[in-house]
């Protein structure tokens, strides 16, 4: 979606929604015809709107709780990588690297 319609759905005005872009609280695509969002994007802002409405965090909390965010995001994927690499191995090792993680 564009910026008009995502700034529809949030009910923001677009001079919020660049500042959210310029703090890197939200990283479009970008296009000929603009920024382009999608559905996650709208889950972020989401995040955002709460953190500084009801929840009172102001943009440094803001900056830390995205920053968390993603390093989160990161780590699953990193993680899905992990464990995709431990089901490739043979029962055996599978098992030992099992018992290894479960005994810390």
């Amino acid at each position: 979606m564009n910026d008009r319609e995502f700034c529809e759905h949030l009910d923001i005005e677009v001079k919020v929604l660049r500042i959210w872009v310029e703090q890197h609280w939200l990283m479009p695509r970008e296009a000929e015809a603009g920024w382009l969002f999608e559905e996650a994007d709208l889950a972020r802002a989401r995040l955002i709107q709460d953190l500084t409405g009801p929840m009172g965090v102001n943009d440094d909390g803001v900056d830390v709780a995205m920053g968390l965010l993603d390093q989160i995001h990161g780590l699953r994927g990193r993680l899905a990588v992990l464990m995709s690499a431990i089901r490739a191995q043979e029962p055996d090792v599978q098992r030992l690297i099992l018992s290894r993680v479960q005994d810390e």
